[in-house]
């Protein structure tokens, strides 16, 4: 054996080793909550708690279901059912929450956290209890719950604000807002209509009276209604009429629907500056009224799709 071939074998070793202990020194560096040896037992060792035995079984309180060991987002309340099987079932996980791997069994499709690897219980297909035809079944020992008065408590804590603006597809509007550092969250629906609780296909026909909106949630410590209403004006061209590009309609009108007097006071001053540049501004300012959530397929539209806006091109004005 030439020493050349020895000192390969030696280096191979030494970077083994590095890697492995690399990767205790990341693991333990990752905090995971304090598991009691039950839920030990399911989450570590891909056990199975009792059927019937479970404290979410039969929950039906509105929230988000997490995972116990890190706390990652992993179930939307309105997507558990009764599966009458004896564990939590839904038939969706929050997207990129949830990973699958074959099962030891050689059989079945086994789900862990994707964030800590965390046994969930098992997904099946192909049952027919919901339309979409699929269950997680999962052990409640694996799970946490946040309701949503403890996620609008949290909200009210932070002082947050909301704003509401119509300029053309909502796609393009929420795409360019959820991008603004200290806004919470951008939701596309519909305001300034005469129809309660539209569909898309309501809004379309033209004869609700609604205009595509998007309500934004912000704080206020970290962006400013002034930063929020010039960023409106600079990505959509605020002087076409009843239309944005190609999209024709009055659901597509330009509108500043305001919350309060200061924010029509702003959005008001805003456009006076825009028109002593030479912009003739149709935009409407209009008090706020009812805001009804667009479906849930027109949420976070192009970040799902991996595209950018077409009629929604930022253009610097102010």
């Amino acid at each position: 054996m030439n020493k050349t071939f020895i000192f390969a074998i030696l280096l191979i070793a030494a970077v083994t080793i590095l890697a492995q202990n690399s990767g205790k020194k990341e693991e333990k560096s990752m905090k995971y909550n304090e598991l009691t040896p039950d839920e030990e037992y399911v989450i570590l060792n891909k056990g199975t708690e009792r059927p019937f035995t479970g404290k979410y079984v039969n929950h039906k309180e509105d929230g988000t279901y997490t995972c116990k060991r890190c706390d990652a987002p992993l179930y939307k309340s309105a997507d558990k059912f009764d599966s009458h099987c004896g564990w939590p079932s839904f038939d969706d996980e929050i997207e990129g929450a949830v990973k699958r791997v074959p099962d030891r069994d050689g059989v079945r499709t086994e789900i862990v956290c994707a964030n800590c690897g965390g046994h969930l219980g098992h997904v099946f297909k192909g049952e027919g209890f919901t339309d979409k035809n699929i269950r997680h079944c999962v052990n409640s020992i694996s799970l946490n719950f946040v309701s949503v008065n403890a996620t609008q408590t949290a909200a009210q804590e932070q002082r947050l604000s909301e704003a509401y603006f119509a300029g053309g597809c909502f796609w393009g509007v929420e795409y360019h807002f959820e991008k603004l550092d200290g806004v919470i969250s951008a939701e596309s629906g519909y305001m300034g209509g005469t129809v309660d609780n539209p569909t898309y296909e309501q809004v379309c026909s033209g004869r609700t009276g609604h205009a595509e909106t998007v309500k934004i949630t912000y704080n206020p410590d970290r962006v400013s209604y002034e930063t929020l209403a010039k960023l409106f004006f600079e990505t959509h061209d605020p002087t076409q009429l009843n239309r944005q590009g190609p999209d024709i309609g009055d659901q597509y009108r330009s509108v500043v629907f305001y919350a309060d007097q200061e924010q029509k006071e702003i959005t008001q001053e805003l456009i006076e500056e825009l028109k002593e540049k030479g912009y003739k501004v149709v935009t409407k300012v209009e008090k706020a009224e009812m805001f009804w959530p667009a479906e849930d397929y027109h949420q976070d539209y192009y970040e799902h799709k991996g595209t950018s806006p077409y009629c929604h091109i930022y253009t610097q004005r102010f």
